[in-house]
């Protein structure tokens, strides 16, 4: 498969820039093989069976942008993955600038050391603080890491602190929000409930390279990024139970589909995870443990829309972008929903 396959043409003023306001005020579009219908947020409790179970990824973004100097140079760093209790490895603005030993400075008593330079562009970077204390300075300094297509000043808006973190955020870091999750709320979760929709959360710490276009001309030559999951035994084991009642399972997001598919086995059965996936899933994937996706409007030749696609039918999936183009849907990470149903 060519990467241009995956291709779509997306007006720029349909690239959403602010969240709904309320969240669930947001569109929905259902698809069904070539079949849509558009609806809203608050349509979603009666689009799904009563037996349905939601499956939510409950990582907590952390401020992971951060902006220093190294000599004259002006650094803006962002954080993608975690190396150890103080190492990051790091997208930097002004890279070739730095060279190894360099020290950047973020405040008077936080900066941080430059490691490495690796062929992918990443700065491997080492802080003054570790641990809990050095995610109290991010939450100190750092700003929330939007993707580069949502437009900020330098420094960001201080509303986006909560608008870029589902309101179930739990275990901290990732440094992407999980956005098909940033569409519930509470309301919205007591129509859930009120329906009998059973709820269950896994943790997928979303790495940087989530939202990033695939370069490569032929897709399989892509190297997935690693992203670190975990499902827990108690959560695995209802899932199971879930599954083999003959319910639905639906993943909120593509981070929880990836990391239910990494987690199962051949035979569809769950099992506990605690450790990093790579998982790439393209047209031919057969999956194991999802049944239907709720997930964002994804970026063209991106490793999300060819999800998607390997979910859908990559003719279905483009069939239902043009008319969410079309109907003027809003694109993205701050944009509007779809609730797919699987390709038999």
């Amino acid at each position: 498969m060519k990467t241009s396959d995956f291709d779509f043409d997306l007006p720029a003023e349909l690239i959403a820039n602010v969240p709904a306001d309320p969240r669930d005020s947001a569109r929905l579009l259902y698809i069904n093989g070539f079949d849509v219908t558009d609806f809203g947020m608050l349509d979603l409790p009666r689009l799904l069976k009563p037996t349905d179970v939601l499956v939510f990824n409950d990582t907590k973004v952390i401020p992971a942008r951060l902006y220093g100097t190294s000599g004259e140079a002006k650094i803006e760093m962002t954080l993608f993955k975690q190396v150890n209790l103080s190492t990051w490895e790091s997208l930097i603005k002004n890279a070739r600038r730095l060279h190894t030993g360099d020290k950047i400075d973020i405040t008077s008593d936080f900066y941080a050391t430059v490691l490495d330079k690796k062929e992918n562009g990443a700065v491997v970077v080492q802080f003054n603080y570790a641990g809990a204390d050095l995610f109290t300075k991010l939450h100190e300094v750092g700003t929330m890491p939007l993707p580069p297509y949502i437009k900020r000043e330098r420094g960001g808006k201080e509303s986006d602190k909560a608008d870029y973190q589902t309101i179930y955020a739990r275990h901290e870091g990732a440094v992407a929000a999980p956005t098909a999750g940033l569409h519930f709320t509470e309301r919205v979760f007591k129509a859930l409930d009120d329906k009998g929709i059973k709820r269950e959360f896994i943790t997928l710490h979303v790495g940087g390279g989530t939202f990033l276009p695939v370069k490569e001309e032929n897709v399989e030559d892509h190297k997935m990024h690693a992203e670190y999951g975990v499902i827990t035994p108690e959560v695995a084991d209802r899932l199971n139970h879930y599954k083999n009642e003959g319910r639905r399972i639906v993943p909120v997001g593509t981070t929880s589909l990836r990391l239910l598919e990494s987690a199962a086995d051949e035979k569809g059965i769950l099992h506990p995870f605690a450790k990093e996936t790579a998982i790439f899933i393209t047209p031919g994937y057969k999956f194991k443990f999802s049944d239907a996706l709720f997930t964002n409007f994804h970026t063209p030749q991106s490793t999300l829309f060819m999800l998607v696609s390997a979910f859908a039918g990559i003719d279905e999936m483009r069939s239902a972008y043009k008319h969410a183009v079309e109907k003027k849907y809003r694109f993205f990470s701050y944009g509007d929903a779809c609730l797919i149903e699987k390709k038999n």
